[in-house]
């Protein structure tokens, strides 16, 4: 079998609700979901998720190779981009190549994309999130309600401008998932939205009030000096690592200690995921994947060893996708559709076209000129 072709389009995410960080909100909680479709002349497509704006750029590292040299496939894209690089978009763009490839190379073997990495349990535990900043405080409870009534023990909060406003949103999350533990486990997020010169003082603040699993961001994904400092500066781990591309970010801040919880981007591909998981592995540090629609990724979360929670956003999917998987007892237990177990309806998401503003280049989802720049909290 061998690589014919692609397509794209792209489809909503209605999340029913504002949507968001410190660093901005979708009003109206309707993003938008790019999706890749790899041909084969065997009559197999295999599905990737995530922006592939580079797609014509890319895709000639594919053109009529077999699917099933996945990680080959994966270092031959690379190389492709060498001269100009593979941060940003196009590390995004070989991302959805590289998930339709293991998706193509489970159906190919005729299972689940969790069985073909070698995992033996097909539940993965979760933590429920939700980028619920824009929630008043009684729908911040509500929301978390429907999550703890699915068996979820630990979930993450955002913030980080209003300090005393976190803190009795966090106790009220974690109040509200006491009927599944004693111990709730709670997270922070603050979305790179601190300097380096209040990150440990806030953090502080914080944990002098809250029992936190990890702060999550606290500065610059970068600036390894500031989260080593911040490291050892508090209690709770530093979780960080979604917006890094490739190992060569990584390897910095695990050399110098600098992160707790190793975090990746669904949107950057599988093989990306397991080989940063290698790297964490080495230094026995746990990994926890961020979420994304229709969670791709705990495929491979199911299958690595060092695996702590994978981050779960909603409980429904987007429009024109069905996934074979069950947010169940604080995780996702996954089926056995073949591949990543995610169908995709072309002729239901040409009829409910609709756009999302998740990357309008003017925002609102865009950082805030005075992020880590403010002198004192504002309130949002």
């Amino acid at each position: 079998m061998r690589i014919t072709g692609y397509r794209t389009l792209a489809t909503v995410h209605r999340w029913g609700r504002p949507v968001g960080d410190v660093n901005g909100v979708i009003a109206d909680g309707v993003t938008e979901v790019p999706i890749v479709l790899l041909e084969t002349d065997g009559g197999l497509t295999g599905v990737g998720l995530g922006p592939h704006l580079d797609a014509h750029r890319v895709f000639p590292a594919l053109d009529g190779q077999d699917p099933r040299a996945v990680t080959a496939l994966y270092d031959r894209m690379l190389a492709f981009v060498f001269k100009t690089g593979h941060n940003g978009a196009t590390f995004g763009t070989i991302g959805a190549f590289d998930m339709a490839l293991w998706d193509l190379k489970a159906k190919m073997a005729g299972e689940p994309l969790w069985r073909t990495l070698g995992a033996a349990d097909r539940f993965v535990p979760g933590y429920a999130s939700g980028l619920e900043y824009a929630l008043g405080d009684d729908e911040l409870v509500g929301f978390y309600e429907h999550w703890a009534e699915r068996g979820f023990t630990a979930a993450k909060v955002k913030g980080g401008i209003d300090i005393d406003r976190d803190v009795k949103r966090l106790n009220a999350v974690r109040d509200v998932l006491r009927v599944n533990s004693d111990q709730p486990a709670v997270m922070y997020d603050v979305n790179e939205s601190w300097g380096r010169h209040q990150a440990v003082r806030f953090a502080r603040r914080v944990e002098e009030q809250v029992d936190l699993t990890w702060i999550e961001e606290p500065v610059r994904r970068w600036d390894t000096e500031g989260l080593r400092a911040v490291a050892a500066g508090i209690r709770s781990a530093v979780a960080t690592g979604e917006n890094l591309t490739g190992l060569e970010q990584y390897r910095q801040l695990l050399a110098a200690d600098a992160v707790g919880v190793v975090q990746t981007g669904s949107v950057w591909g599988i093989t990306h995921f397991l080989r940063v998981s290698v790297l964490a592995l080495g230094r026995d540090l746990p990994v926890s994947p961020v979420a994304y629609n229709a969670n791709p990724l705990v495929h491979a979360a199911a299958a690595v060893p060092n695996h702590l929670a994978t981050e779960i956003q909603d409980l429904a999917h987007p429009v024109g996708l069905s996934v074979d998987q069950e947010i169940v007892d604080g995780g996702i237990r996954l089926g056995d559709e073949p591949g990543l177990g995610i169908e995709v309806d072309e002729t239901l998401i040409a009829a409910h076209r609709e756009a999302g503003k998740w990357t309008d280049i003017a925002g609102p989802h865009v950082r805030p000129r005075d992020a880590g720049l403010r002198v004192a909290p504002t309130r949002p």
